[in-house]
């Protein structure tokens, strides 16, 4: 089949590189537009245009793709796919062909921009994808395929997100075979539908005075980005790793335990040990060696 595609992050471009290893042909890409990026806010282009510009896919860039709906009637496809896209398409454009949606989640539950995220920052133990009919009410469309994954304890952003990017390949493929042979059959959503918020840079601050569970939440889902973090004495130290302590101790949140061997910082009836992170200068450090540089350190902001 001849598919337009439109994504931009990692997750985007893992369901790109099955579309054609499936054996169809993608005759363009649409993604965001390139972003300043770390500290020197250096350009970086999406994951999806630098995968599609070395397999010499044509590659658009709009900020608003409902404004270049000229462009695109001039392009041959058969059906347009979404992944990740991040921008809400108009009815003119939902109009143009029969469009599917990639959504790492189990529709209706975690509608919106970041179920992977919240799948995490709530501790659920399960989620799943969907592909979709695209509809103008984000994330309602009629269900084409849909299956559940497991999120083990040990997963953080990044590897769900591989897991449920592959998991992606495998049922739009399948979605698209029926498709093609004419055998596709859509299904309505049943159950009440749930919303997932955009990411903020403030959500990655811990919180040491709800329980151990929530911030480790945080850890999962939001180390990699925005970033998940605390202060001391005003100077931000960035967490990557986490996990729960044991609970066999009273606790006073926010307190250091002093422990030579850990770095456990306490949280309501609980503790949270700091495994990794990045140390104000910048420093990549584990837990432990981080606060035996802190030899009076007592409390975290």
């Amino acid at each position: 089949m001849k598919i337009l595609f439109l994504g931009s992050p990692n997750f985007a471009k893992i369901v790109l590189e099955g579309i054609l290893a499936a054996g169809h042909k993608v005759v363009a890409v649409i993604c965001q537009p390139d972003r300043p990026a770390s500290r020197g806010h250096k350009l970086q282009a999406p994951e999806v245009k630098e995968f599609a510009t070395k397999q010499g896919i044509k590659v658009l860039q709009f900020e608003k793709v409902n404004q270049h709906l000229d462009e695109i009637k001039k392009l041959d496809f058969d059906l347009f796919v979404t992944a990740s896209f991040g921008q809400i398409l108009s009815h003119d454009f939902l109009s143009l062909k029969l469009g599917l949606n990639v959504h790492p989640s189990l529709l209706p539950l975690l509608r919106g921009p970041t179920p992977i995220q919240t799948a995490l920052l709530q501790n659920m133990t399960q989620t799943g994808v969907t592909i979709q009919k695209m509809r103008y009410e984000v994330d309602s469309g009629e269900i084409l395929e849909q299956e559940s994954l497991d999120i083990s304890p040990q997963d953080d952003y990044l590897s769900l997100e591989n897991k449920l990017a592959n998991l992606s390949v495998k049922l739009l493929t399948k979605g698209l075979e029926k498709i093609e042979k004419g055998k596709a059959v859509f299904v309505s959503q049943k159950g009440e539908p749930t919303y997932t918020k955009m990411i903020k840079k403030e959500d990655g601050r811990l919180n040491f005075t709800s329980p151990s569970c929530v911030c480790l939440g945080q850890v999962r889902a939001l180390s990699h980005n925005p970033g998940c973090y605390f202060e001391i004495d005003g100077q931000r130290v960035k967490v990557l790793k986490a996990q729960i302590a044991p609970d066999n101790m009273l606790y006073f949140p926010k307190q250091i335990i002093r422990d030579k061997k850990h770095f456990l910082i306490e949280c309501d009836r609980s503790a949270i040990e700091i495994l990794s992170l990045i140390s104000p200068n910048g420093k990549i450090m584990d837990g432990k060696s981080f606060l035996n540089g802190q030899r009076n350190l007592e409390t975290v902001d």
